[in-house]
């Protein structure tokens, strides 16, 4: 008779990690907007190199990570819920047998559509980290949108928005009243840690900036795609936000309220 399979033991985290843990007190680092499923979207094209970028993850100081590949938009009609759940779990036991120590969670950015109701209902889209509580939500860069109606389209489904990259939006970044108003609609805004940085775009780094320090921002995430133009800078980011706003401001907004994504798994 075979003896009962066992799961296999957790990888012990490694000194970035550790040392991200140890300085803020905590049990967790999240980056809550990662795209790292291969060949699902445009983040990695391979599972090489999708394993590649959760290694920058790892040391970029992150224990976890929650996969937002793309949903409607340009992928309408493809990556859905089941699917990215596959592709999780595919990822999670490839970086269990690379012994790379990080935990992989499923989620999507997902595009503004009328559908979403529908679809969220019929288990075809993603919240974040599967928990039915945030959904990570991603508008055309070029257009303006009323909050309101956006909300309203949505209040039948019960979740919070999460607005993706808001700095990258050109019609916020014009016009920080209507930033307000959709923090005055309950929206919670993300913004990139790239776009924190000296070589970020002027307008998006300008409004980034300004944003925290108006209070308005309440997630910093990667966003990254891979190991090159588009990868993981954390570590970067929560210097910089240490030295202009304090050390508080950065556990906030960097670790403390992306690990709160976690809490309805």
């Amino acid at each position: 008779m075979s003896s009962p399979q066992q799961s296999p033991q957790p990888l012990k985290f490694v000194a970035t990690q550790v040392a991200r843990l140890k300085k803020y007190g905590v049990t967790t680092s999240v980056d809550m907007h990662c795209h790292c499923l291969a060949g699902i979207d445009d983040g990695p094209a391979t599972g090489a190199d999708s394993i590649a970028l959760c290694k920058l993850l790892v040391r970029d100081g992150f224990t976890d990570v929650i996969a937002t590949p793309h949903q409607l938009g340009r992928y309408d009609g493809v990556n859905w819920a089941a699917e990215v759940r596959q592709g999780v779990s595919q990822l999670q036991t490839a970086l269990q047998r690379e012994r790379v120590p990080l935990r992989v969670h499923a989620g999507a950015e997902v595009r503004i559509d009328e559908r979403i109701p529908s679809f969220l209902q019929a288990d075809r889209l993603l919240t974040l980290a599967d928990g039915g509580e945030y959904l990570l939500l991603e508008l055309p860069t070029s257009s303006t949108i009323n909050p309101d109606a956006v909300v309203n389209v949505l209040a039948q489904s019960n979740v919070h928005i999460v607005l993706a990259h808001a700095e990258r939006y050109d019609s916020l970044r014009r016009d920080p009243g209507l930033a307000q108003a959709w923090l005055g609609a309950n929206v919670i805004l993300q913004v990139n840690a790239s776009s924190l940085l000296d070589d970020a775009p002027a307008d998006s780094r300008q409004a980034a900036i300004s944003w925290l320090a108006e209070g308005w921002v309440a997630l910093i995430a990667t966003d990254s795609h891979g190991i090159t133009t588009r990868r993981p800078r954390m570590t970067e980011a929560m210097d910089f936000i240490q030295r202009e706003f304090g050390t508080e401001a950065a556990k906030q907004i960097c670790i403390t309220n992306p690990a709160k994504l976690l809490e309805r798994e």
